[in-house]
């Protein structure tokens, strides 16, 4: 495996995405969609807020990875860790958990520290656990403090 380079998504990434979103769930069309209603500001997840970022993985040219989040009010958060996915033959490879603390970078810049994510099914909610998020109910999880994640 090369070395693997992280940026902030653009338009032309979205069928990138989308599929890597349809491999687990729903089909490409759905999340290409969805993707550019985030990005554009049109989709908006419950009770979210302004502003928003997605971040890819890349090995060479190729997004093998990507994470998004935004601020919210939801369960008093202050941001939401929206979609996370890596590539099949990328995964367990720290890829995800250096895109969680690039996340978190980001929500330190805009001064949320307090931040949600819905896990959705159990191997999630084991990643979120090992990367230091803690059950806020039944179906969410969250870090109460994102800033600990950027000292790990």
């Amino acid at each position: 495996m090369s070395a693997i380079s992280y940026r902030e998504a653009v338009k032309q990434d979205i069928p990138f995405l989308a599929a890597l979103r349809s491999a687990e769930w729903e089909y490409g069309q759905y999340w290409k969609d969805r993707i550019t209603g985030y990005m554009n500001s049109t989709h908006h997840p419950q009770q979210s807020l302004l502003p928003r970022i997605i971040f890819v993985a890349c090995e060479g040219e190729n997004i093998i990875g990507f994470i998004a989040g935004h601020l919210t009010r939801r369960y008093q958060c202050e941001g939401e860790l929206q979609w996370i996915d890596v590539a099949e033959g990328f995964r367990r490879k720290g890829i995800a958990s250096a895109m969680v603390k690039l996340l978190a970078a980001w929500f330190v810049e805009m001064h949320a520290y307090r931040i949600c994510v819905d896990p959705g099914n159990e191997e999630a909610r084991k990643f979120y656990s090992a990367n230091n998020a803690a059950t806020l109910n039944e179906h969410w999880m969250f870090w109460g403090d994102i800033r600990k994640q950027l000292k790990k």
